[in-house]
């Protein structure tokens, strides 16, 4: 169990360098590219950004193109938001948009293309491939590995949820409860992330946002109690509170999904896609969790005990601060 505390204490300290704010954020920049009269088009590019210095990532748009309206630009929650008209005298269909810059990065881009006539399209576009052709439709298996591999790359980025399925790791110490545990969390933002998506049920993320992050302080918490030799519902029925705050992670999944948008022709393909990359992520990282325990239990070393609580307070005061960041946004906005 300490081999497991102490890759905990390294993912606290990795997910504290990081700003909250960004935990259920997509971080791959995003164009949004909307048809607001025949060959008159409104462009949204949004780029990562780090106080007020962005990405050097710009637009290329077709030859065709030429610009009707000034860009305008605003920085908004660690994001650089521009904002153009444009009309293309031979349409974007089939014409071609290249990113300036990507392939000099590691991030993706994210074109969503919506038409006046016809389904909305989500393409995704990387530095092996900073350009690519709004095509007239678009291939399911095109959609369906755009949305794999966003969901592998929210992964990546949600610290929250990482942070929780480690305290799930550091809980329970019998791999079949572990099974049972990982398997109710799945199922359960798996039911909000497709009921959110499809429209049947909705929330406000902000609120959503603080209430995740007070499930990783009450895990901690939980933790600290069995560390002490104390029991709990939660220790007996780890599955019982992975389900329940599953379903609130869920709606965070569904926040970041629902900012990139989805096809408007493949709504089943790309949720499903999307949240099978999310798992094939978060079963990677359990997978390496546990490689790293096997592999630290070869090491001739001796921790006190006491080390051992060290990061339920840890995980603790990270979630405690992302609760009250989160909380105080909500009112202070």
């Amino acid at each position: 169990m300490i081999q497991r505390l102490l890759l905990l204490w390294i993912a606290v300290v990795v997910v504290g360098s990081g700003p909250a704010a960004l935990a259920h954020e997509i971080r791959p920049a995003f164009l949004q590219v909307r048809e607001i009269e025949p060959l008159v088009y409104d462009f949204l590019w949004k780029t990562p950004a780090r106080g007020e210095m962005r990405l050097a990532l710009n637009v290329i748009q077709p030859e065709s193109c030429i610009n009707v309206a000034a860009p305008r630009s605003t920085l908004v929650d660690g994001a650089v938001i521009q904002r153009w008209r444009v009309r293309c005298v031979d349409g974007l269909v089939g014409q071609t948009v290249t990113v300036e810059n990507l392939s000099r990065t590691l991030t993706d881009a994210i074109l969503r293309f919506e038409p006046l006539d016809g389904a909305a399209k989500t393409l995704r576009l990387t530095p092996e491939a900073p350009a690519t052709t709004i095509p007239d439709a678009q291939p399911w298996m095109d959609v369906a590995a755009t949305f794999f591999v966003l969901g592998i790359e929210h992964i990546l980025f949600g610290f929250d949820h990482l942070l929780f399925v480690l305290a799930l790791l550091l809980l329970i110490s019998d791999l079949r409860r572990l099974l049972a545990a990982v398997t109710a969390f799945t199922l359960a933002h798996s039911l909000t992330l497709a009921g959110t998506t499809l429209g049947w049920i909705a929330l406000p993320s902000a609120p959503v946002e603080a209430i995740i992050a007070l499930s990783i302080l009450f895990l901690a918490v939980e933790t600290a109690r069995v560390r002490a030799g104390r029991t709990s519902l939660t220790a007996q029925a780890p599955w019982l509170a992975a389900f329940a705050f599953g379903l609130l992670h869920g709606f965070g999944f569904a926040s970041a999904l629902r900012e990139i948008g989805v096809p408007d022709d493949s709504v089943a393909t790309a949720l499903l896609f999307f949240n099978l990359g999310v798992e094939a992520g978060q079963l990677a990282f359990i997978g390496a969790v546990l490689l790293g325990v096997l592999a630290w239990r070869r090491l001739p070393i001796t921790i006190p005990e006491w080390v051992g609580l060290g990061p339920c307070y840890a995980i603790g005061t990270v979630a405690a601060f992302w609760f009250i960041e989160r909380t105080a946004a909500i009112f202070f906005a």
